[in-house]
C-alpha cells in the first residue's frame, strides 16, 4: 500500500476529513522528516510507512479535543503533534516550542517548505518562555510527567484554557498527583495502525 493510500485510509477510519492539498502536505512533511532524520536523529521511527500511523494519525487523533484559536505545542521535537495539527487546522494559530536547536532548526525548515502561515517556531525552555498572548490549548506528546507538565505550562494558559497531554496507557498515578486546582478527564484514542493503548488527558483549572 502506498503512503498516500495508507494516510487516506487511516483518515477515513478516524473520520478526520482533510482535502487533497492537506494530505499532500502531511506526506511532504513525512518526506522531510525521513530526509533530516538520517543526520539529526529526530525520531526513532525510521520507516515512512510506520511514520503515517505513529506520527501523522497519532498527532491528528487529538484534533477533536482542540479548543480556541491559539495553540502551543510544548516539547514539539520534530514538530509533533504541532505540524500535522497546523496542516489540519489552518484557521488556528500554532506556536511550536522546543529547547533544542537541532529540532527547532528542522521544524523551522519544514514550516517554511510546507508554506504553513499559521505556525511560529520558538527555541526556548518552557519555564522561561514569555508569549505576548496566553494560549487556549497547550499540547504535549511524551514531554514529561503530567504533574510536571501542568507545573511548567500552567502560567501560559488562559483562565479557561486546557492542557492536552498525549499518553500511552492511562497514567493513573500521574493523574492522582495533580494539584486540587486542576481537573483531569481522560479519553481513549483509537489510532489505526498503532499497537497499544493511546490516551489524551484533558486538564483544566478547577474554577
Amino acid at each position: 500500500m502506498s503512503l498516500a493510500s495508507a494516510l487516506a485510509q487511516g483518515l477515513q477510519t478516524m473520520q478526520c476529513a482533510l482535502d487533497g492539498d492537506q494530505q499532500s502536505a502531511l506526506l511532504a512533511y513525512i518526506a522531510l522528516l525521513e530526509k533530516w532524520n538520517k543526520v539529526y536523529n529526530l525520531t526513532a521511527v525510521r520507516d515512512p510507512v510506520q511514520m503515517v500511523p505513529q506520527h501523522l494519525l497519532d498527532a491528528l487523533s487529538i484534533r477533536p479535543y482542540l479548543a480556541g484559536t491559539r495553540i502551543l505545542d510544548v516539547g514539539t521535537g520534530a514538530g509533533l503533534p504541532g505540524i500535522p495539527l497546523a496542516i489540519a487546522e489552518p484557521g488556528r494559530e500554532f506556536v511550536l516550542l522546543d529547547s533544542a536547536l537541532k529540532r527547532t532548526r528542522f521544524v523551522t525548515q519544514a514550516v517554511g517548505e510546507l508554506g504553513l502561515q499559521n505556525v511560529e517556531v520558538i527555541q526556548a525552555r518552557v519555564e522561561s518562555y514569555q508569549p505576548p498572548e496566553l494560549f487556549d490549548t497547550i499540547t504535549s506528546r511524551a514531554f514529561t510527567a503530567t504533574e510536571d507538565f501542568v507545573a511548567a505550562t500552567g502560567h501560559l494558559l488562559t483562565v479557561d484554557g486546557q492542557l492536552l497531554a498525549m499518553k500511552g496507557k492511562l497514567p493513573e498515578q500521574e493523574i492522582n498527583k495533580l494539584p486540587n486546582q486542576w481537573l483531569c478527564k481522560a479519553y481513549k484514542l483509537a489510532v489505526p495502525g498503532v499497537v497499544g493503548e493511546r490516551h489524551v488527558l484533558q486538564i483544566k483549572r478547577n474554577l
